[in-house]
């Protein structure tokens, strides 16, 4: 436990106004000045209540007492807010993921968007020239990518746990099904619970991951054709048994699933029964399928990374003539739909794993002659790396959560030397609006661009993930 953490819990009948939200969902309220914090020039301590909103009178229960600020729950809701939401998940409050289940849709999307503004205000100061429309889609049955884990409970609770984790704490939620994910999926969860209960490495079994294709033909009369094609990886720290393989065998016939084997490294997952199959998201506007692996990076949300691809390729206004850059290009999401835009793309990562699968999607999908990629660490960038790229007058770059910072601190060098290297226009994909500010204080401040527009993107519903799209113009 942390010096001045005291967990307590002291009920609080004297309602309090919530004043604001935190990106945990949780509500911000002030407790009144004591006379020594006025004497001091002190506003009254903070207190964070779970459960509770803007707007909204409560009474709440203490949980944590620090020397600044408490953490709370919401013992009693005198007046609810009037975007208040009734919660759809049964685990609501136990697992640790959609934490904003009880705020209405249209007030999550409201309040990241704020979040993004907030942050290129106070950390890049500045305001983008245009405040890009807010980008939704479904609400639910979203995940088409999920980590689960799984653990053995039987002496306890009989049975073995398979989920996400509580909210903040190392144990797994007792959950039977999950709204976010695909309704065929979620309705696996009680059986994968039997499933990994009948092995024999059942305490050796902690992780499954869930990887959802779309169909291998929408269009077939063949259900088996017709329907998402989903594959489960299976952490196994130890050799199955004869049984076990025939476990999961009949599993997958059962359920019309694929099934794969982790035993060691991310690198050892391969397919287990049947040895074969197909798994690819389409982008149907760029005539792309991409073919995937379950260990691949992809977005979870199918739908909203066929928008989010639309979105960026229309802003960054590629032209026939153009040679694009693709940073951080992953297997060749936003590549391959560039290529069918620009007269040439090239797209860099940082694993040469993921450069390798860009290149044969490329090949997948007929675009060897305008799609390149290369392998490169994006984090230790300078000015000589982007002048061995060559002059591209499009970027796009999407990120990990660190961002990309070493790239804009190269963009600038160059602007300093009056390179004609830089790019005319970035499009910058975050998932991170805190280090999307960053970057752009760099590349705003100190590289000449101007911040034409900043928008969400809600890939993640009832999450406090904020993903968002930027676009930065040479004058």
């Amino acid at each position: 436990m942390r010096r001045g953490d005291k967990p307590v819990n002291i009920v609080v009948t004297e309602p309090i106004q919530i004043e604001s939200l935190d990106l945990d969902a949780q509500g911000i309220a002030r407790l009144a000045p004591n006379e020594e914090e006025l004497a001091q020039g002190h506003s009254g301590k903070v207190v964070f209540i779970q459960g509770a909103l803007p707007t909204e009178l409560v009474t709440y229960v203490v949980t944590r007492e620090k020397a600044r600020f408490s953490k709370a729950k919401v013992l009693t809701i005198l007046k609810p807010a009037v975007f208040r939401a009734e919660p759809k998940c049964k685990a609501f409050g136990v697992c640790g993921g959609c934490t904003m289940q009880h705020l209405d849709i249209r007030a999550q999307v409201a309040m990241k968007q704020r979040v993004l503004e907030d942050d290129l205000q106070h950390i890049a100061k500045i305001k983008p020239e245009e405040i890009l429309r807010p980008m939704g889609g479904p609400a639910w049955e979203y995940r088409h990518r999920a980590r689960l884990s799984a653990v053995n409970r039987s002496i306890k609770k009989g049975t073995v746990l398979i989920g996400f984790h509580e909210g903040k704490s190392g144990y797994v939620a007792d959950m039977t099904a999950c709204e976010i994910l695909p309704k065929h999926v979620s309705d696996l969860l009680p059986a994968m619970r039997i499933l990994v209960m009948g092995l024999s490495i059942v305490d050796r079994m902690p992780q499954i991951e869930i990887a959802v294709g779309e169909p291998e033909d929408p269009n077939s009369t063949d259900p088996k054709k017709s329907k998402p094609v989903t594959a489960l990886v299976f952490r196994n720290l130890m050799p199955l048994t004869e049984n076990d393989e025939q476990l999961l065998r009949d599993f997958a016939d059962r359920h019309q699933v694929w099934i794969w084997l982790q035993p060691k490294g991310i690198e050892t997952v391969a397919p287990f029964y049947p040895q074969t199959g197909k798994l690819c998201y389409r982008l149907p506007e760029f005539e792309i399928e991409m073919p995937f692996k379950p260990a691949d990076f992809t977005q979870v949300n199918h739908l909203m990374n066929r928008v989010l691809v639309s979105r960026a390729i229309r802003l960054l206004e590629v032209q026939a003539s153009d040679r694009v850059l693709d940073l951080f290009c992953g297997i060749g999401n936003f590549t391959l739909p560039l290529a069918r835009k620009a007269k040439s793309v090239m797209g860099i990562e940082g694993l040469e794993s993921l450069t390798t699968r860009a290149k044969e999607n490329a090949e997948h999908n007929q675009l060897c002659d305008k799609a390149s990629f290369m392998q490169s660490d994006l984090f230790a960038v300078t000015a000589d790396s982007i002048a061995s790229w060559g002059k591209a007058e499009r970027w796009l770059m999407d990120p990990p959560r660190e961002g990309a910072m070493e790239i804009c601190k190269a963009l600038a060098d160059l602007h300093a030397k009056q390179d004609p290297l830089l790019p005319d226009r970035i499009v910058y994909v975050s998932c991170n609006p805190k280090t999307l500010a960053r970057d752009t204080e760099i590349l705003c401040h100190h590289a000449g661009y101007t911040l034409k527009g900043a928008g969400i993107i809600n890939m993640f519903p009832h999450t406090s993930h904020v993903e968002s799209i930027a676009v930065f113009q040479k004058p």
